[in-house]
């Protein structure tokens, strides 16, 4: 006699898996607002890094999320004028954690080296990264706008994160004193203008809606880094500045609409009665 196969095995462990995915999707479901956005900006990185502190998953300042979110917030709690509460900026500042993470272990970088090209700083409300154009791992060919491989690789990576991210973007291009220029007439001015330009044109060319695009300058040599002579070549970088847009704009489209002032018409004068005359 032939023994019972094991199929059976393999379809309850598929349907034991599925009422697990579905048990999970009803207790997200159940969570407030800033959970929903924690999840769904976890679940949108290529690589699923977990964030500090695992936002709307565990705990979050020591507490859970699912205890405190449940809780009917006061006004001093939500802030006045529908600012972000202090658990939202965590959650925002984790998720641009996860993001520069992520960002540097695309490009197979260490972020903890000395001098790496890229330097990403997390800001309040968004990210400062830094493109470094050094003599090791130049951004640019020579001193001209025109970028290097290694250049057009990092602005399409960047392309992708911004689309990804829809980040609101200010883009700024820095030299270092003392920049020896073929042309008298192309100054350094010029020069930083055009590398500023030439990212936003890349940035638009991969990926970036150029309405996310907010500024694009040139500063020449008149912003030195701290604790950097002018001349270092670290002053050779584009700087671009990315912010987060939507929670404004959540704000701007639930703002009540005023309703259309209506013309209100006179009153309809009351007939005239006749007076009546005894003869």
């Amino acid at each position: 006699m032939s023994k019972g196969g094991g199929a059976w095995k393999v379809a309850y462990a598929d349907f034991v898996t599925a009422m697990m995915a579905l048990f999970m999707v009803l207790w997200i479901s159940s969570q407030d607002k800033e959970v929903l956005i924690a999840t769904s900006r976890y679940f949108q990185q290529p690589f699923n890094s977990p964030l500090n502190a695992s936002a709307g998953i565990l705990n979050l300042d020591g507490k859970q999320i699912s205890e405190s979110s449940s809780k009917p917030k006061s006004k001093d709690e939500k802030g006045e004028g529908g600012r972000p509460t202090s658990d939202a900026k965590e959650i925002d500042l984790q998720f641009l954690n996860s993001i520069a993470k992520d960002f540097y272990r695309l490009l197979h970088m260490d972020e903890d080296l000395e001098d790496r090209p890229i330097d990403i700083q997390v800001t309040s409300d968004g990210m400062r990264i830094t493109l470094f154009d050094r003599a090791k791992k130049p951004l640019f060919v020579g001193n001209t706008a025109e970028f290097t491989e290694w250049g057009r690789f990092i602005i399409q990576s960047l392309a992708w994160t911004i689309d990804r991210n829809k980040f609101q973007v200010v883009i700024e291009g820095h030299t270092r004193s003392g920049l020896t220029m073929p042309d008298e007439a192309y100054s350094t001015w010029e020069l930083s203008t055009d590398r500023a330009n030439a990212a936003r044109r890349g940035l638009t060319h991969y990926a970036v809606d150029p309405k996310l695009i907010s500024r694009v300058t040139g500063y020449a040599d008149t912003r030195s880094l701290p604790l950097e002579p002018p001349e270092s070549e670290s002053n050779q970088r584009v700087t671009l500045s990315l912010s987060l847009v939507q929670r404004g704009a959540d704000r701007k489209s639930a703002a009540p609409v005023p309703a259309p002032s209506i013309p209100v018409a006179p009153p309809p004068a009351a007939p005239a009665v006749a007076a009546s005359t005894k003869h």
